[in-house]
C-alpha cells in the first residue's frame, strides 16, 4: 500500500480525483495529515464514506508509531522506529532513531534521514554500520508526528543517522511539506540541515532552500580530514567552503561548521590558526563539540581545558565559536552515537 504522507498538494489532488473526489479533497488531505496528523481514513469526517473507502484500497495515511522509547537523566528522549527502505531492488527492513532536545522554551527534533550512512566517518557509530537505505520523505515526516513532543517542536535539525544530501530527493520533499503554508507552515529558519558536504546536492540545497546549514568538517587539513573522512577525497573541503562562499549568508539564514574535537589529534592552536584561516571572512559560527567515545576505537575526546582554549583562539581570530553542550550521552542520543538498534539486539 503507497503512503500518503510526503505526497505533496496537487499529488493528493490527483489523488482524490482518482478515488472519486472533488480535486479540492486534496487540499483536505493535506490538512489532514500535516495540520490534524490524522492516522487513519476514517479521521477524515469532511471527506464522503465512499471516497474514504476507496482511498483505503490503494493508501494508507502512513503515520505510524516509534517502537520504543529511553529517556536520559538530562531530559533527552531517543525514539526507535521501523522502516522498510529500498536498496537496489528489494525493501530491507531495518530502524532509525530521533531525539528530542528539550532546552528550557525550546524542543529541537534531531531528524534521521538514512538507515545507516554510506560516508563511513571513522568516528561515527552510525557510519560503523553501514549503508541499510534511504528514508522516504514519509518515513522522514513520520518522526515529526510520531513523536510524543510533535505538537510542541520548536526547531529540527537533520543531524540524526544519516547523509542528509545524499538522500536530496526525499529530504527535499520533506522539507517541501514542512515549510509549504499547505503543509506544516514551518518557517524555514526553523531547519538547520547538517553535511558532510555533498557538493552536486549541496548546491541544489543552497539555491532551493532558506534552512540553515551546518557543515561537518572535523580537520581543516586535507590529509588528516581524509584520515577520518572518506568523504575529502569526492568532495574536499576546501571546495565546499569555496561553495559556500558564494551564497548570501548575511540575513537570517545561517551557515555554521560542527568540529568535533579529538585529544592530540585535531586540538591544538596549529589546527585552530589552520580553521582560522579556511573560514576568515566568512560569516558562520564555529560550533566545538565533545567527541563521544566508541567501542573499539583509538580515539578519545579532548579534554575541557584544550576545548576551552580552542575557542578562545577563533574568537581571538575574530571566529565566532562556541561548545556545543552534550546531551543525551548516557542512552546513546548524543552525537555521533545514533545505531538504530533494536534493545534485544544490543545485548
Amino acid at each position: 500500500m503507497e503512503k500518503l504522507l510526503g505526497k505533496t498538494r496537487e499529488e493528493l489532488k490527483e489523488i482524490a480525483v482518482s478515488a472519486g473526489l472533488p480535486s479540492f479533497a486534496g487540499g483536505q488531505l493535506a490538512r489532514w495529515l500535516y495540520v490534524r496528523k490524522a492516522r487513519t481514513f476514517d479521521e477524515m469526517t469532511d471527506i464522503s464514506k465512499e471516497g474514504r473507502e476507496a482511498l483505503k484500497k490503494s493508501y494508507v495515511t502512513g503515520i505510524e508509531d516509534s517502537c520504543s522509547v529511553a529517556e536520559s537523566s538530562d531530559g533527552t528522549r531517543k525514539y526507535l522506529f521501523n522502516v522498510s527502505c529500498r536498496v537496489g531492488d528489494r525493501m530491507e527492513e531495518s530502524a532509525i532513531e530521533s531525539v528530542v532536545i528539550p532546552d528550557e522554551d525550546r524542543k529541537t527534533l534531531c531528524v534521521s534521514s538514512q538507515a545507516g550512512c554510506r560516508m563511513g566517518c571513522r568516528f561515527c557509530m552510525t557510519g560503523r554500520q553501514g549503508f541499510h537505505g534511504n528514508l522516504s520523505a514519509a518515513d522522514i515526516l513520520n518522526q515529526f508526528i510520531s513523536v510524543e513532543e510533535s505538537d510542541s517542536l520548536t526547531n529540527a535539525v537533520f543531524m540524526g543517522m544519516g547523509e542528509p544530501l545524499d538522500n536530496w530527493d526525499n529530504v527535499s520533499r520533506a522539507i517541501e511539506v514542512l515549510t509549504a503554508p499547505w503543509g506544516f507552515a514551518w518557517s524555514p529558519k526553523r531547519i538547520t540541515l547538517s553535511t558532510i558536504g555533498v557538493i552536486p546536492n549541496l548546491r541544489k540545497y543552497l539555491e532551493s532552500s532558506r534552512c540553515h546549514l551546518a557543515v561537518s568538517l572535523h580537520n581543516p587539513f586535507p590529509d588528516e580530514r581524509l584520515g577520518m573522512m572518506p568523504v575529502q577525497k569526492a568532495w574536499p573541503v576546501s571546495e565546499v567552503v569555496s561553495l559556500i562562499r558564494r551564497y548570501d549568508f548575511t540575513g537570517q539564514r545561517r551557515v555554521s561548521f560542527e568540529y568535533t574535537m579529538f585529544s592530540g589529534v585535531n586540538d591544538d592552536k596549529v589546527h585552530a590558526d589552520a580553521l582560522y584561516r579556511l573560514l576568515r571572512g566568512l560569516e558562520c559560527r564555529v560550533n566545538l563539540i565533545r567527541f563521544h567515545k566508541i567501542p573499539d576505537s583509538p580515539l578519545e575526546p579532548s579534554p575541557a581545558p584544550v576545548m576551552q582554549r580552542f575557542m578562545e583562539r577563533l574568537n581571538n581570530h575574530g571566529i565566532t565559536c562556541t561548545i556545543r553542550a552534550s546531551r543525551g550521552e548516557d542512552i546513546y542520543a548524543a552525537c555521533g552515537l545514533l545505531a538504530g538498534k533494536h534493545k534485544e539486539k544490543e545485548k
